[in-house]
Parts: structure tokens; sequence; C-alpha cells
């Protein structure tokens, strides 16, 4: 892959597939970090920030990734999922990469300060990331990722909520796959 990519070796194959389905990516500095604990999350995908200070196509992106998640009282090893589940979470992180890539500095700053006071805008940014991982043909991994979440016994409702409430359901990403689909039948029509 791409040498402005740097990556741990533990994740290095998992992390490849993933960015394999994003080619417009490649000249992008993305820098994933195992961390011991990310607040509230399990992956979290940023611009660093000296990017807000750098024109767009010099910006860097972070996608920190926690070794373990809490659910309730039961801790999971992130790098311990299955290789589908992961790349499915890596893959919808680079879809939020996508997302911030063509924002202004002022947007992006906007962006950030919404994500963090609006429960409205996290609903639209994380529907958006999953959008964004569909229209990379990435749905498989996405579902697979959902699933392992929605049908997982010892991860509590709450949790489950927060993931409906939050992100795309199954259903409406074969909506986007069907739509996808369809665009690009017509496009090969016209052609």
């Amino acid at each position: 892959m791409a040498d402005k990519h740097i990556i741990p070796n533990k994740i290095r194959e998992r992390v490849e597939v993933a960015l394999g389905y994003y080619p417009q990516l490649k000249n992008i500095h993305i820098e994933f970090k195992i961390k011991k604990n990310i607040k509230k999350s399990t992956m979290q995908a940023r611009p660093t920030f000296d990017s807000f200070f750098k024109s767009k196509k010099d910006r860097k992106f972070l996608i920190l990734i926690s070794k373990k998640f809490k659910i309730s009282d039961k801790e999971f090893s992130t790098l311990d999922i299955p290789d589908d589940i992961f790349i499915g979470w890596i893959g919808h992180e680079l879809g939020h990469i996508m997302d911030y890539q063509n924002r202004s500095k002022l947007n992006l700053i906007w962006f950030g300060l919404k994500y963090l006071f609006s429960e409205n805008h996290i609903v639209e940014a994380e529907r958006a990331a999953d959008g964004f991982a569909v229209k990379h043909k990435m749905e498989d991994y996405i579902l697979k990722t959902k699933n392992f979440i929605l049908n997982h016994a010892e991860i509590p409702e709450v949790y489950k909520n927060r993931m409906k409430r939050y992100y795309l359901s199954p259903e409406e990403i074969m909506v986007l796959v069907k739509d996808r689909d369809k665009v690009a039948e017509n496009m090969q029509q016209l052609a």
C-alpha cells in the first residue's frame, strides 16, 4: 500500500484489505494507532491537529483503534475480533476520512463542534460514513460488523440501541446497494 499509510504490523493485512476499497486514499496520509483505551469509542477517525492549518491535499488523518472495548462488564479484544468484522469497522472509519477530506478548514472545525454537541449531527456523520463504505462496495463487511454487534448475545440492548440509532440499518444498507447498482447499470447502458 502507499507509503503515506502508517500501519502497525499486527493489523496491517486487515487494514490493507479495507484500504483496497478506497483507491482515492492511496496518497492521503493516514496513521493507524492502537491505543490502550479510547473513551466512548472502539475506533475513531479524525484529522491531525496540524491539518487544520494545511491545504486539503496536505491534510493528515489518524485512525485510533482501542485495544479493548468494554460493553457493560464484558471486555472484548478489538484485535481478536474476526477479520471481516475488523475490516468492516476500518472501512467505516475510512468512510469518515472520505467525508472529512473535501471539507474546508472552517467546515471541518464546525463539523467537529457539531459532533461534540449535537446528537442529530452524530447520526448524520455516522450514517454518512456507512454510506461512503457502501458506495465503495464494502457492504458485506459493514453488514457483518453490524450483525456481530446486533446479534451478539453478550452485548447489552443499550449498546445495540445506540447502534440502531446512529448507524444505517442492514435494510437501509441494502437499499443503498440497490440504488448504487441501479446507477451503475444505467451508466453502462448509456455508454
